[in-house]
């Protein structure tokens, strides 16, 4: 009877997503997709309108889910100059309908929704911005109250909020993020995540590494030269403690004295005139013999919980967060992540000792959940969380940032820019531009909303250095400093930035701007799928020297 051949099914490739958005789902992942995917975004377009069109292409490509452009003007032939998502055939109709249309056609899979409307109509009814998730403000020609109330709205209801400028050379976007912004995908070095927890060694790692070293003076060369260094460190550790009344080293100078030992016990007659596991092991020496400390990002969480009531409406962040603190109180240590770095070892020696890891992250993991169940049955909470957020939140516990957002600085707040006025002393600090663009702000804003107090006869440039002169020493009474000369050199170099500004008279260089897009986008990707840590708050970018900084205000 003839034997029947049995196919294997085919494997299944890569969907049409995943070919499309490769590279990207290597940064942020399937969920980092899922949230921009789920992502609408509102650009309230005003001025030139450049940069916001140019954030915006950022977006769609990697596949935002919806866009709305709330824009009042009709397309003019400057436009045409200045914004590539315009053509002749735009003359005269909605920038907001021609700009959308022509950048849906990037990405099919985005939806745009264009609006042509002044701010203070759409405004009328703040809570129509409820339905975004992040809010793109361009900063007008003429500037209003609409920011403040934006600002406000976003703040209260947790809608993260970018306000940009671009004028010539110079541009700079500030974020305001709700108050309390936690980050628990920061993307680490992967080298820094390793946790080996050598000096709080569990009993099936102990147990596996006596199975291995019992008989490491008789060990034929090659299984001597292929144990995992971790094998060799506990082993040399238990060693070492046996004679240090069962303390493993714990300054530089016993470190050293271990690091000798490890290195003396290396087979040298050989081939290749030593080991290379035994020189990692040595290598490994300082860094892994730590004792765990709890990392400053913890230690902010973990001062919030202790003043915080948790209840049913509490996110899941917090209440993860409370689960491992329960854990650190009992254990002394964090969740152990479970990642292995690469070592000289047999396959079957490498992929047993990453099992042992595996299974104790695990432990770990579920002794969390456990918690977490504990908290959301006392709670009445309505669904339970998701069981990868929490393995996540474990994995990632020692590199979690909370971000502690605040408002926009919308005006000259003298309190809030007090602590940056030493920095203006620097020669190469970036905070000139930031000062120049609100000196800007506040003259066109008072030549908007007070045309008969603005001094008519008076030059732009010389009404804008009155402007900055009225700030620094607002600044210098803050801080006490009576040194007129420094604050005389402040101001000179100050002053070319103001000349750029009165030069550009509010216009946008497509350069400029589209790199400003850029790097704003950049930030919003953060935001929008919370991974990586976005700027705080303050990004300011100098198009002639190409530098740019970001500092918090």
């Amino acid at each position: 009877m003839a034997t029947q051949t049995l196919t294997p099914p085919p494997l299944q490739g890569p969907t049409a997503k995943e070919k499309k958005y490769d590279r990207q789902l290597r940064l942020w992942a399937a969920s980092g997709q899922e949230a921009l995917e789920q992502a609408h975004v509102l650009l309230l377009n005003s001025g030139p309108g450049v940069v916001g069109v140019e954030v915006l292409k950022n977006l769609i490509l990697p596949g935002i889910g919806n866009f709305t452009i709330v824009d009042e003007e009709n397309v003019t032939e400057k436009d045409l100059g200045i914004n590539f998502f315009l053509t002749d055939d735009s003359l005269g109709k909605s920038r907001a309908s021609e700009t959308c249309k022509y950048l849906t056609e990037l990405n099919p899979d985005v939806n745009g929704h264009p609006v042509q409307s002044s701010l203070d109509n759409f405004l009328q009814n703040s809570e129509v911005l409820n339905r975004y998730s992040l809010v793109l403000f361009i900063t007008p020609s003429n500037p209003n109250l609409n920011l403040s109330l934006v600002s406000r709205f976003c703040n209260k209801n947790t809608i993260p909020l970018f306000l940009i400028r671009s004028v010539g050379f110079f541009s700079k976007f500030s974020v305001q993020l709700p108050d309390d912004f936690p980050i628990v995908d920061t993307h680490p070095d992967p080298a820094s995540t390793i946790d080996l927890r050598l000096l709080q060694p569990w009993p099936e790692l102990h147990e596996f590494m006596k199975s291995k070293t019992k008989d490491l003076d008789t060990l034929s060369d090659h299984d001597h030269g292929h144990l995992p260094y971790l094998m060799l460190l506990l082993r040399f550790l238990d060693d070492w403690k046996q004679s240090h009344d069962g303390n493993p080293p714990g300054d530089y100078s016993e470190k050293k004295q271990f690091k000798t030992l490890i290195e003396s016990k290396a087979r040298t007659n050989n081939p290749e005139g030593g080991e290379e596991n035994f020189d990692e092991a040595a290598a490994s020496v300082l860094k892994s013999l730590n004792k765990p400390s709890l990392p400053s990002g913890l230690r902010t969480i973990f001062a919030e919980l202790d003043n915080k009531q948790l209840d049913r409406d509490s996110s899941n962040f917090w209440l993860i967060a409370k689960a491992i603190q329960q854990f650190h109180s009992d254990h002394d240590s964090l969740p152990l992540p479970g990642a292995l770095p690469d070592m000289k070892a047999q396959s079957k020696d490498y992929i047993q000792l990453q099992n042992i890891y595996k299974a104790k992250a695990r432990q770990d993991a579920e002794a969390v959940t456990s918690h977490v169940r504990a908290m959301e049955e006392a709670q009445k909470r309505e669904s339970a969380i998701d069981p990868k957020e929490i393995e996540a939140f474990c994995k990632g516990a020692a590199f979690v940032k909370l971000i502690k957002g605040q408002p926009l600085v919308t005006e000259v707040d003298i309190p809030r820019l007090k602590p940056i006025y030493r920095d203006l002393k620097e020669e190469d600090s970036p905070l000139p531009i930031y000062i120049a663009f609100l000196a800007y702000d506040a003259m066109v804003a008072k030549v908007a909303d007070k045309p008969s107090e603005a001094d008519s006869e008076q030059e732009p440039l010389e009404n804008l250095k009155n402007h900055t002169k009225d700030i620094i020493e607002k600044l210098a009474a803050a801080a006490n400093d009576n040194d007129e000369q420094l604050q005389s050199d402040i101001i000179a170099r100050i002053e070319p930035i103001l000349e750029e500004l009165v030069r550009a008279d509010g216009a946008e260089l497509h350069n400029i701007s589209a790199l400003t897009g850029g790097m704003v986008a950049q930030e919003a990707i953060k935001v929008l799928t919370k991974q990586y840590i976005p700027i705080d708050n303050i990004c300011v970018f100098d198009g002639i020297a190409s530098k740019s900084a970001v500092f918090r205000v």
